[in-house]
This record gives C-alpha cells, sequence and structure tokens, in this order.
C-alpha cells in the first residue's frame, strides 16, 4: 500500500512577474484541495504588465490598469512581499528579506524560478546619474511626470540652450521596449503641445541611439527599415551603428563625434539575467540563466523549474537549424510556457510525464503611438492603422484577468472620444514638500 503523505507539498514560486503569476494561478485551479500550499514570493505585490509601460507612460492607458495585485488574482495561494537574496536547493531552502526588513527561510518541496530579467547597463560615464530606466511601473509613471515637466520648464523658460536641452529627449536602446517608448512619447508631446503656448513640435529633438545595424531585430529587416523612415518622417533622428560615449552631466557624445545636450536620457538598451541566480546552487550557462530541459525541468535536479526570461529553455522550434537554441526572453514565450509549467507540475506530482514545451514563432506586433503600429504575422507584414489595432488586440487578449481587460479597453475607449491625458504629477515623487514647507513657515 502506497505512503500517504503527512503534509501538502510545499511549491514555492521565486518571482511574481507574468510566469510566477500564471503559473500560479494555473495551480491554484488545477490542485486538488489539500494536495499542496503554493508560496509566491516577489518584492512588488503586483504583476506588471510590461508590453503595456509604453502607454501607460503617454497617457493612453492608466497605470494602475496595467498591474494585476497577486493577492486578489490568486486567492489560495500564499503571497510574500519580500526580495529572494538566496537560494540552497542542497537544503530546499530561498531566504528572502521580507518587506519590513526581516531575513526568513522559506522551506520547499517543488520549487519554481520565475525571476524577471534586469535592465543591462553599460559603463558609460554619466548613465547612473542622468539615464531613467522603463521596466516597472513605477519608471513609467516618472518618465511620463519628467517629460511633460520638460515641456513645462520649456515654456516658462526665456534661455534658449536651456530651452534646447530641456526639448531633447534621448532613448538609448531599438528593441521593442525602445521603439514603442520613443514613438508613444513623442506621439504624445506633439499632442502636448497644441496646450503650450510658445513651443512648436519643430522645436522638439527626439533622438534613437541604436548600437546594432538594425533596429527591432525580432521583426524582418524589411519592416524594420519601414519603421525607421516612419520615425523620421515624424522628424526623429535615427542612430544605427552607434554607441553611446559619455552622458555626464545630460551632455550626449556619440562615437560618431554627435554632440548635443538633453534632460531626458531613457535606457532600453537590453536585459541581462536576474543577479540572484549567482547566489544560488542551481545551475547557469553562459548568460547566467537557469539551464532547463525542454520540459522546463531544471537540469539535473528533482522538483525544480523554471520559465521566462531567466531561463534556458531548449526552443524545438529551432532545433534543426540549431540544436543548442534556447526560447528568446519575449512576452510570447513567457505566457505560453506559464500555461503549461503549472500542468506540467501537476502532471509529475501525480505521477504523470511532463510534456515538452514547443512555440513556433508566429510574430510580432508593436505600436508607434496612436494609430500608428508595425506587425509581422506569419510572415505576412502590416503597418499603420492595421497593424496597430493588431497590437493593441493581441496585448489586451494576453492581459491578466477579465477585470484588467475591460479597464484597459474603457481607458482606450475614453481616449479615442477625449485624447491623451496630459497632466503631470511631479508631485508624487516629492510628496511631503509641501508640508515641510508649511511646517517650517
Amino acid at each position: 500500500m502506497a505512503a500517504v503523505k503527512s503534509q501538502p507539498t510545499r511549491i514555492v514560486i521565486v518571482g511574481g512577474g507574468y510566469v510566477g503569476m500564471y503559473t500560479a494561478l494555473g495551480l491554484q485551479k488545477k490542485l486538488r484541495s489539500g494536495e499542496a500550499s503554493v508560496t509566491v514570493i516577489d518584492p512588488q505585490p503586483h504583476m506588471t504588465y510590461q508590453p503595456f509601460l509604453p502607454e501607460a507612460a503617454a497617457g493612453s492607458i492608466e497605470p494602475r490598469h496595467v498591474v494585476a495585485p497577486l493577492r486578489k488574482v490568486l486567492k489560495r495561494c500564499h503571497v510574500v512581499t519580500g526580495r529572494v537574496t538566496k537560494i540552497e536547493h542542497a537544503r530546499k531552502i530561498v531566504t528572502a528579506e521580507l518587506s519590513d526588513g526581516h531575513v526568513e527561510e522559506i522551506e520547499y518541496d517543488v520549487l519554481v524560478s520565475a525571476l524577471g530579467a534586469i535592465s543591462r547597463t553599460l559603463p558609460i560615464p554619466g548613465l547612473a546619474e542622468v539615464g531613467i530606466g522603463m521596466k516597472t511601473i513605477g519608471e513609467a509613471i516618472y518618465v511620463r511626470n519628467h517629460v511633460l515637466s520638460r515641456l513645462d520648464q520649456a515654456a516658462s523658460t526665456n534661455n534658449a540652450d536651456l530651452r534646447k536641452k530641456l526639448l531633447s529627449f534621448v532613448v538609448i536602446g531599438g528593441g521593442f521596449a525602445g521603439i514603442e517608448t520613443l514613438a508613444e512619447l513623442e506621439d504624445m508631446t506633439r499632442y502636448a503641445l497644441r496646450y503650450y503656448e510658445g513651443v512648436k513640435p519643430e522645436e522638439m529633438n527626439w533622438v534613437l541611439v541604436e548600437a546594432a545595424g538594425r533596429i527591432m531585430p525580432e521583426v524582418s529587416a524589411k519592416l524594420g527599415a519601414w519603421t525607421v523612415e516612419a520615425l523620421e518622417k515624424r522628424g526623429i533622428k535615427i542612430y544605427l551603428d552607434t554607441r553611446v560615449k559619455s552622458l555626464e552631466g545630460g551632455h550626449v557624445v556619440l562615437d560618431d563625434g554627435t554632440e548635443f545636450d538633453s534632460d531626458t536620457i531613457i535606457w532600453t538598451a537590453g536585459m541581462k539575467a536576474n543577479p540572484v541566480l549567482r547566489n544560488t546552487d542551481l545551475p547557469l550557462d553562459e548568460r547566467g540563466r537557469v539551464r532547463c530541459t525542454a520540459s522546463m525541468q531544471v537540469q539535473g535536479l528533482e522538483g525544480v523549474w523554471a520559465a521566462g526570461d531567466c531561463s534556458a529553455v531548449p526552443d524545438l522550434s529551432r532545433i534543426e537549424e540549431d540544436p543548442t537554441a534556447t526560447c528568446v526572453p519575449n512576452a510570447q514565450h513567457a505566457i505560453r510556457q506559464s500555461k503549461l509549467l503549472a500542468k506540467n507540475i501537476v502532471a509529475q506530482m501525480r505521477g504523470q510525464k511532463p510534456k515538452d514545451y514547443f512555440h513556433k514563432y508566429l510574430g510580432s506586433v508593436a505600436g508607434l503611438g496612436l494609430y500608428k503600429g508595425v506587425a509581422d504575422v506569419f510572415g505576412l507584414r502590416f503597418k499603420g492603422l492595421p497593424a496597430w489595432f493588431m497590437h493593441r488586440s493581441y496585448h489586451v487578449m494576453f492581459m491578466p484577468t477579465v477585470n484588467r481587460k475591460l479597464r484597459v479597453l474603457m481607458d482606450w475607449t475614453q481616449a479615442l472620444f477625449y485624447g491623451r491625458e496630459i497632466v503631470a504629477l511631479g508631485q508624487i515623487n516629492d510628496p511631503k514638500s509641501d508640508f515641510d514647507r508649511a511646517v517650517q513657515s
């Protein structure tokens, strides 16, 4: 007679992003009562749908609507707000620094590594001081307030040099995040300038710097070239095959000799594996990602799984052309891996064989501002309004929870009739300043 477990299987998911949240959501739906406990650990109490960050920054979507509260979605899971600092699989222990500052060791029987990637920075003088990221909802809100506040300051000054600096906006990195951020923000500022007397659209200087010879490598070269042409027609300057040498004090120096001043420098030049993984005994590849089998089990370790940006899952759709190919870190794979991962964990717990992950590339879509976009789907290329509609349809379909889907659709509908929101709430960056002045007066 088989032995009966004395307690439920303890499943710990490290990371509450798309993969972490959807894996936990799948588990809470599939697990029988008392079969297992699920704990999700993340520094933030919400999941951010990152493809919508550019639209949140540009005022098409309310920022709160691109995040999903973990505790509300994962009602049958235990959510821990804390930062994982160490994983010891030899002891089956996850060490986390919780939000109140104390350190806790959390035991597990099954571990899921769903850590998200972080921004990949370079040792460029001045980058740490003036650069702004675009990976979190906080950064998107900050970018929005910062850009609109530059318009306010430019409209208020008679200093020509300062005005030129305030109206120069730089995005470094020509991947999807960089292109969409650039295009959405430029579209927003162009719309906003109708309410700023004395500031003309031609005074704005929007610049993209990309080290490679093309933008958006995920789409065809022809569609990438068309995107460059479309952006340049809007007055945006595109520097390809160009590297940034220095950003000290907001003085931008490029390796082709170009120099100018900017008060807004947004960094979207790539991602790298979460450094927390270096403080684990999990097997890592040369890029710092967790080595996995095609079924998303960590190589050589029983009861350990990984998916998402920081996992090296074999890409079976390209295995014939490249036996070492792994899934690229994008939303397409994260969405589909998380759905299969929950099924595989439950299957193995019940003595069944997990399935291999296989997903053939379907294409890519990108928004370039209101009614503008590009798409490369099933080998067919679209641009303009049809591509913009495809971009919105695709992402709202994968936006988690019906609640958030409806809120995003309502935001878009209101923007259709009333235009973009152009209110800068810069006070949230220093909310106590007015009260402190009142105390001192």
